[in-house]
C-alpha cells in the first residue's frame, strides 16, 4: 500500500515538485558530464554489473550486497539514466563501452574486471572486452542479447542486424565532437501527454521482487522527463559488424572464463500478430543461439536457471550470485571451469 500510495502522489504532482533522491554511489566527471556508479565490497577482480536496456544501476539489488561479501562490485547507470548526465551522440554500444572505460578510469577502479552483462548489458560487456581486452578477466552474460537476435517490430519478427544499411559505425565521441541535444517542445509534450494518458505506472513481475525502496527509485528514474534529444541508431550496423566478427574469429575470448547464464525454455508469450507456431520456433533459434555463446571462449559453462524468465537477477538472484562467485573464482585461482 505504501507504494501504492508513492505512486499516486508521485503522478499527481507537477514534475518540477517530483522528490529528488540521492545516488547511493558518487557522480563522476568523465569529460564534461558525470556518470553515476555504486562499488561496494573489496578484493579483486572487480565485478562490474551492466544493466539491461531500460534496468538501472539499482535493479541488481539483490545480488549486488551478496557478491560485496567475497569482492569488489560496482553498477552503474549508463548516460542519460537515472542521476547519470546525457552524453555525446549518437548513443551506441561502442559509445557506451567507450565511457565505462573512462568511468572506471576517473573513479579509480582497477582492472582485471568480471564483466556481467544482462540483456542489452551483455552486447556491451561484449564490445568492452573487444575494445579493452586487457582489462577483462571474466565475463557472465545474463541471458544476453544476441548479435543475431530476431525482435517483434510492428507485429512481424525481425532480424535486427539485417535493417543495417552498410553505415559505418562512428567512433566514440566526446562533448567537444558531438554533445547532445536538448529535447525539442515536441519531446516534451508527447512525454506529458503519454504521462497523463497512461496514468500511475505499476510494478510489475519481477520489479516487485526488489523492496519497496528500490521500486519507488525504479519508479521515479522511469518518471524522468527526456533530458536529451533523441539521436541517429546504428543499432543494426552494430550487431551486424559483431556478427560478420566473430564468423572470422572464433574464441574472442580466449581462455578467459565464461558462463552463459540462461533461462527456462519458452518463456513469455506471442505478440499480436505472431502465431503460435513462429513465437515457438522464434523461442528455439533464440536459445540456440545463446547456447552458441559458450564458443566466445575456450574456458566456457552453461547454467540454467529452471525457475526464472528474462531478469534472473531479480528472479533467482543466488544463481546469478554464485555463477559470479565460478567466475570469480577462476580468474583468483587461474583454473578452468568445471563441465
Amino acid at each position: 500500500m505504501k507504494l501504492f500510495a508513492f505512486l499516486l502522489f508521485i503522478f499527481s504532482i507537477p514534475l518540477s515538485q517530483l522528490p529528488n533522491y540521492s545516488p547511493p554511489g558518487k557522480l563522476v566527471d568523465i569529460g564534461g558530464y558525470k556518470l553515476h556508479v555504486n562499488c561496494t565490497g573489496k578484493g579483486e577482480p572487480t565485478v562490474l554489473l551492466i544493466a539491461g536496456s531500460g534496468d538501472f544501476s539499482f535493479d541488481w539489488e539483490l545480488v549486488q550486497p551478496d557478491i560485496a561479501r567475497f569482492t569488489k562490485v560496482c553498477s552503474y547507470d549508463r548516460a542519460g539514466l537515472a542521476w547519470s548526465d546525457p552524453g555525446p551522440t549518437p548513443r551506441t554500444m561502442r559509445q557506451d563501452a567507450h565511457e565505462l572505460h573512462l568511468l572506471l578510469s576517473a573513479a579509480r577502479v582497477k582492472a582485471p574486471y568480471v564483466l556481467v552483462g544482462h540483456s542489452l548489458g551483455g552486447l556491451i560487456a561484449r564490445v568492452y572486452a573487444e575494445e579493452f581486452p586487457g582489462e577483462v578477466a571474466g565475463m557472465l552474460l545474463v541471458d544476453s542479447t544476441h548479435e543475431d537476435t530476431v525482435l517483434s517490430f510492428q507485429g512481424k519478427l525481425v532480424r535486427i542486424r539485417e535493417l543495417a544499411k552498410g553505415r559505418p559505425v562512428p567512433p566514440a565521441q566526446t562533448m567537444k565532437t558531438s554533445p547532445p541535444k536538448p529535447p525539442t517542445k515536441e519531446d516534451l509534450e508527447q512525454f506529458e501527454s503519454n504521462r497523463k494518458n497512461s496514468g500511475p505506472p505499476k510494478i510489475g513481475r519481477p520489479f516487485d521482487k526488489l523492496p519497496e525502496s528500490v521500486q519507488a527509485l525504479h519508479i521515479w528514474a522511469r518518471s524522468q522527463p527526456p533530458r536529451a534529444a533523441g539521436s541517429e541508431d546504428f543499432w543494426s550496423e552494430e550487431l551486424q559488424v559483431m556478427y560478420a566478427t566473430r564468423a572470422k574469429t572464433p574464441h574472442q575470448l580466449g581462455d578467459r572464463p565464461l558462463v552463459i547464464l540462461l533461462p527456462k525454455a519458452g518463456y513469455g508469450s506471442a505478440p499480436t500478430g505472431v502465431s503460435a507456431e513462429e513465437w515457438k520456433s522464434f523461442n528455439e533459434e533464440k536459445r540456440q543461439q545463446k547456447l552458441g555463446l559458450t564458443s566466445l571462449s575456450r574456458n566456457s559453462k552453461v547454467i540454467v536457471a529452471e525457475t526464472s524468465s528474462h531478469h534472473i537477477q531479480l528472479e533467482e538472484p543466488q544463481v546469478v550470485t554464485e555463477a559470479i562467485r565460478l567466475v570469480v573464482d577462476s580468474v583468483r585461482r587461474h583454473t578452468k571451469l568445471a563441465p
